[in-house]
């Protein structure tokens, strides 16, 4: 739960890394565990583990698969991110 609660703390459309992740919750060297945790994420929809990347930039996983869904939505989210500071 430390790990889905510090993912919700991440920016609408702004990715932070596994390791970003397990430094907020002050296990520094639970990268692996991160994502293990991520993986089993019960609530996909609201708690945004698609934000959490590696730390080279690659987007890694999403729901198990690498099939490149993770990347479409960090960019549609970039995208209403804009729209929203641009209405401010």
């Amino acid at each position: 739960w430390q790990v889905l609660n510090a993912t919700l703390s991440i920016p609408l459309g702004e990715p932070r890394s596994y390791k970003w992740v397990a430094a907020r919750i002050g296990k520094p060297k639970a990268v692996r565990a991160v994502g293990q945790a991520l993986r089993n994420n019960p609530y996909p929809l609201i708690i945004p583990c698609h934000r959490v990347i590696k730390s080279d930039g690659k987007s890694g996983a999403y729901a198990g698969k690498f099939d490149g869904k993770k990347a479409r939505l960090l960019a549609k989210e970039r995208l209403i991110a804009s729209h929203l500071r641009n209405s401010e």
